[in-house]
């Protein structure tokens, strides 16, 4: 809309006298703007920050492959929805894809593990993918529809704030959905193709496996630690909640 009166500006200035000035006193798109830059910035580097922690603990490019391209795929398809509902691009929609990046990145990632998992134990890549995607498409689905259900409440708020912010419900849901449907179709298909020519682990993941096997021991003797001692675990958590 501002964009659209500073180009008829030039147009109103020649229909009046030429000692009439025609100044802009008051732009408030000025912040505007720069909120939504530094939104859309922010997007973008949550998005490199996923495929980077993704790629440390995978330590494979193939397998980063796979939700490096999802979670773009899922934003886009979101942006899609947005515009069948006739939502802009603001700073709540924007929020909304943000934040909507980690939960886009966990569906690719349980997938593409059980995928793994059984393509370790030496099935065929394309049985695998098949087998991984059946045996995880419900514990996703169920995943996916308890997330969108706890925005339900913002969608039925009224007033001005609840109108504000249903948008903001709305993106974050539909961005949960797609990213559902992305795990369960592209994720499993990239997988059958990326996955089906790893023989061996290369040389970043035996190097860092030595890492990985003592964060792994670790937590299984903190894990031990703490099942020996659950009513100490239990009774700190409770005064802690007290507290």
């Amino acid at each position: 809309t501002v964009d659209g009166i500073k180009a008829a500006l030039p147009q109103l200035h020649a229909s009046i006298d030429p000692s009439i000035n025609l100044l802009t006193t008051l732009d408030q798109t000025i912040t505007i703007r720069a909120s939504v830059r530094t939104v859309e910035r922010t997007l973008a580097v949550s998005v490199l920050l996923v495929i980077l922690v993704v790629f440390v603990f995978l330590r494979n490019w193939r397998a980063t492959l796979i939700p490096a391209i999802a979670v773009p795929v899922s934003i886009i398809g979101t942006c899609g929805a947005m515009d069948l509902f006739g939502f802009s691009i603001d700073n709540l929609s924007l929020m909304a894809l943000t934040i909507s990046t980690g939960f886009v990145v966990d569906d690719a990632i349980v997938v593409l593990e059980n995928i793994s998992r059984y393509r370790e134990n030496g099935m065929s890549a394309m049985d695998a993918a098949r087998a991984g995607a059946a045996e995880i498409g419900p514990t996703v689905l169920s995943i996916s529809i308890s997330l969108v259900s706890v925005f339900i409440p913002i969608l039925m708020m009224g007033g001005i704030v609840g109108r504000l912010f249903r948008e903001f419900a709305v993106t974050l849901s539909v961005t949960i959905m797609v990213s559902m449907l992305v795990s369960l179709t592209t994720t499993p298909t990239m997988c059958s193709r990326l996955l089906s020519r790893e023989r061996k682990h290369g040389r970043l993941y035996l190097a860092s496996e030595k890492f990985f096997q003592f964060i792994l021991k670790t937590y299984e003797r903190s894990l031990g630690w703490v099942m020996e001692h659950s009513a100490i675990v239990l009774v700190i958590t409770i005064a802690t909640l007290c507290l």
